[in-house]
């Protein structure tokens, strides 16, 4: 374990992109999707030796509280913090870093999301030990980008220049931007140029080191960090977070900080790393029948090619269809093309719009 090391694990999204299997009952971060624990458990599997559990946090909704606790139940009950309101990454980050500043002011804290799958798990623990030691001696901000294996319009950039100096395995550069989702054209650039790294959505900083950053960036999310931290673990935790929170606009730390801070250092990933954004994504953790068709649960194909089925439970049956996405998840079925599959979430939002099927999301 590495003195002074806390981790803050977000586990508040709606998952809305793996309907019908998550809803808002049963987000992502819940689901088995691959091995025999949900993701929110191999997120926690990932700290294991890099973080005491006494020092993982993580930050859920406050009706998910009890969800969560079940998924991790390794760690302590009390660090299972709920939001009352969905206030998105900036609000999360500021509220973990004020729990942990209560516990550690001279703590150093690894911030990540509970739904995303990383291989090479030693690679990645040495990133993070060694991002840890540059944290803590120095006033800087720290991203974790990932090389781009393809031009992807689906990831957030991260603009590079030079390297920093650092004794360890770990390549550390300078962060010039963050850059949001591209067009396809300026995705292909971008690999062209070999500077840009997709942003994993994971984070590095002293406890000192952000909460300055707020009071120069977002001063607003700096004071309810800083009359929260007094109130960790008291009875009037959670009435004065929803007071807090109800002031709070929606951002993210990306806009909020990350984007306008001037002391940001990228630790390049070499592990594998998948945020599992959508359904097409998730078949790529799967090995295909001869026909490409990759198959969880129970399916009889023919004729069919690249299809992904997802059908625990009961039998679904493909004849002469290629490249779809078919999910059955109690009363309902999810038939689409895998390459509108990040449709589903605006579907998602259509059905919540006609309040006729809240039972099913």
């Amino acid at each position: 374990m590495i003195e002074r090391a806390h981790a803050v694990i977000m586990a508040g999204g709606q998952g809305e992109r793996f309907w019908p299997l998550s809803t808002s009952r049963t987000p992502k971060q819940f689901l088995r999707l691959i091995g025999d624990k949900p993701m929110l458990g191999l997120a926690v599997g990932y700290l294991e030796g890099l973080v005491d559990p006494a020092r993982i946090l993580v930050i859920t909704r406050a009706d998910l509280v009890q969800a969560t606790r079940a998924a991790a139940p390794e760690l302590p009950a009390e660090n299972i913090i709920g939001e009352p309101f969905g206030r998105d990454t900036a609000a999360a980050c500021a509220l973990g870093t004020a729990l942990v500043a209560a516990r550690d002011p001279d703590g150093v804290i690894l911030v990540m999301t509970a739904d995303h799958i990383i291989d090479d798990i030693d690679v990645f623990q040495t990133t993070v030990s060694e991002g840890f030691g540059l944290v803590a001696g120095e006033s800087i901000l720290m991203t974790i980008g990932m090389a781009p294996s393809f031009a992807s319009t689906g990831f957030g950039y991260i603009e590079t220049a030079e390297a920093v100096p650092s004794d360890g395995e770990t390549t550390f550069l300078k962060a010039v931007r963050f850059v949001e989702k591209p067009d396809r054209d300026t995705a292909e650039k971008y690999l062209s140029a070999g500077n840009y790294f997709w942003n994993s959505g994971m984070f590095l900083w002293s406890v000192t080191a952000f909460l300055r950053a707020l009071q120069t960036h977002h001063p607003r999310l700096l004071q309810m960090a800083k009359r929260m931290t007094p109130l960790a673990g008291t009875a009037d935790f959670e009435d004065r977070l929803k007071a807090e929170y109800d002031r709070l606009e929606r951002i993210s730390v990306d806009y909020a900080v990350m984007e306008n801070a001037d002391n940001i250092v990228m630790a390049r990933g070499a592990f594998g790393w998948d945020d599992v954004g959508s359904w097409p994504a998730l078949a790529n953790h799967f090995a295909g029948d001869a026909d490409n068709n990759v198959v969880i649960g129970t399916c009889e194909a023919l004729a069919s090619r690249s299809n992904l089925v997802v059908s625990q439970g009961r039998l679904t049956a493909l004849i002469g269809v290629e490249d779809l996405v078919v999910v059955q998840a109690g009363n309902a079925t999810l038939v689409c093309r895998k390459d509108l599959a990040q449709d589903v979430k605006r579907l998602v939002h259509r059905l919540r719009s006609r309040g006729s099927y809240e039972d099913l999301l």
